[in-house]
């Protein structure tokens, strides 16, 4: 049961896995939205397919799938047996993994409309002058499309911050360790602690809506005074 200094605990963990979540989440969902926003390679469809699928599956689905993966048996769950001595299943590794399976759809499909929307004459420009490669990327497709790539990656933590069903099959529900509000606010209502399940849907729900405030706050200063001057609070 989550109260007093425990809550703490348990805020501290979603957090951190949130976080965690998130950057997997970049790390591999940028690399796919560019390469998904460039069109004419072969398998771009089933790679769009596989990338939005999180979006149609339950999340039980979706945690049974990677405990087919990290599990003991499954390719990831033997590998790191042999190395490490154990699998990734019931650890904070794997809370993190489950974040990121159902956030990388919300980061990836924002990003890849923001880079789609960049004008092939900036393209066709930037070859011209002789940018290619990594500094095309970096210093102009990425700086014009980042509009894009923040909001996913406010959609990407916001949904990882309320991720239940993965977590709940690989990470298990362990207080201190993989418990996360989401899970928290089960364990409450399973204990008949209607009022504890109050108070931390209320905290996952204000820091969800934080979160989400202050990153539009930024987007709208980083746009210019214009839309700062329209900016609520």
């Amino acid at each position: 049961m989550v109260d007093g200094p425990e809550l703490g605990v348990t805020l501290r963990i979603s957090l951190a896995i949130v976080v965690g979540a998130t950057a997997l989440v970049v790390a591999a969902g940028l690399p796919l939205a560019v390469a998904l926003a460039r069109p004419g390679w072969r398998g771009r469809g089933l790679v769009d397919i596989l990338v939005t699928l999180p979006l149609a599956l339950p999340p039980t689905v979706l945690g049974f799938y990677l405990l087919q993966l990290i599990g003991r048996t499954g390719p990831v769950g033997w590998l790191t047996e042999r190395l490490f001595g154990g699998t990734l299943v019931f650890t904070p590794a794997a809370a993190v993994l489950a974040a990121a399976v159902v956030g990388l759809p919300l980061f990836v499909q924002p990003a890849r409309a923001a880079l789609e929307e960049v004008p092939a004459e900036v393209h066709e420009a930037a070859a011209i002058d002789g940018a290619t490669g990594w500094d095309h990327l970096r210093f102009i497709t990425l700086p014009l499309a980042w509009r894009g790539i923040v909001t996913g990656v406010l959609l990407a933590f916001t949904r990882s911050l309320g991720e239940f069903g993965a977590t709940l099959m690989v990470a298990g529900n362990i207080p201190g360790s993989t418990q996360t509000l989401s899970l928290a606010i089960y364990s409450a209502v399973q204990a008949g602690r209607e009022d504890v399940a109050g108070r931390l849907a209320l905290l996952l729900t204000a820091v969800a809506a934080l979160s989400l405030w202050a990153g539009t706050r930024w987007r709208r200063r980083a746009h210019g005074p214009a839309a700062e001057r329209r900016m609520w609070l």
